[in-house]
């Protein structure tokens, strides 16, 4: 079977729901995209699909407070996840959040690859870890991207890129790191390989 290659421009957004019970039919194949409230989502989202309002990047980190829906092709999704850890909103609307989040990662049966997003200055927060650790259990392939890699200097960008390397040696997962920037465009070849390849594999299994 010939590998396909998806066009993540033709994306289109399909519906927000605040949790797993009001999303379509749990068939198809999703590959979510996590992270910390400021880690830059929606903005790697609109990176790879050229489309500057796909997912709606906001001033305000923590808008993403729904589980957002992307079709690529039919049957083919990306999903924007809501965003944990740093957002100034009350404690229990967090926890809303959490519940939503660890549902949609436990229960969600299409769900068939992991994209964690962190700033490359802070990587590996608690949740970011937890995250990593409950995808490995759940035999979820990642690819974590170390986002608003610009800000960096390219030699302080390696160095940053090996310490992550270095400290997920203990994790025995399916783990890929990349630095990316949506505002440089670096990186969006890594993660459009990676999305095909992970729909790609899920595809002939299914046929």
């Amino acid at each position: 079977m010939t590998n396909k290659n998806y066009n993540y421009h033709q994306t289109k957004f399909v519906t927000s729901a605040p949790d797993i019970h009001h999303l379509p039919n749990d068939h198809g194949i999703e590959i979510a995209f996590a992270g910390r409230s400021n880690a830059g989502k929606s903005s790697a989202l609109n990176a790879l699909t050229q489309q500057k309002n796909l997912a709606r990047t906001s001033k305000t980190p923590g808008r993403t407070q729904l589980i957002n829906l992307f079709e690529v092709a039919e049957g083919i999704r990306l999903v924007d996840l809501p965003g944990y850890g740093y957002a100034e909103v009350p404690e229990s609307v967090k926890r809303q959040w959490q519940q939503a989040l660890s549902e949609y990662l436990q229960k969600r049966k299409c769900l068939k690859g992991l994209i964690i997003l962190m700033d490359i200055r802070h990587p590996l927060k608690d949740m970011d870890i937890q995250m990593i650790e409950w995808s490995v259990a759940m035999n979820i392939p990642i690819l974590i991207l170390l986002t608003k890699a610009d800000k960096l200097v390219p030699n302080k960008r390696k160095t940053q890129l090996i310490a992550v390397h270095n400290k997920l040696k203990t994790v025995a997962g399916n783990i890929q790191v990349e630095t990316f920037s949506s505002l440089k465009k670096m990186g969006i070849d890594k993660l459009q390989l990676k999305l095909d390849e992970w729909f790609n594999e899920q595809h002939s299994e299914h046929n």
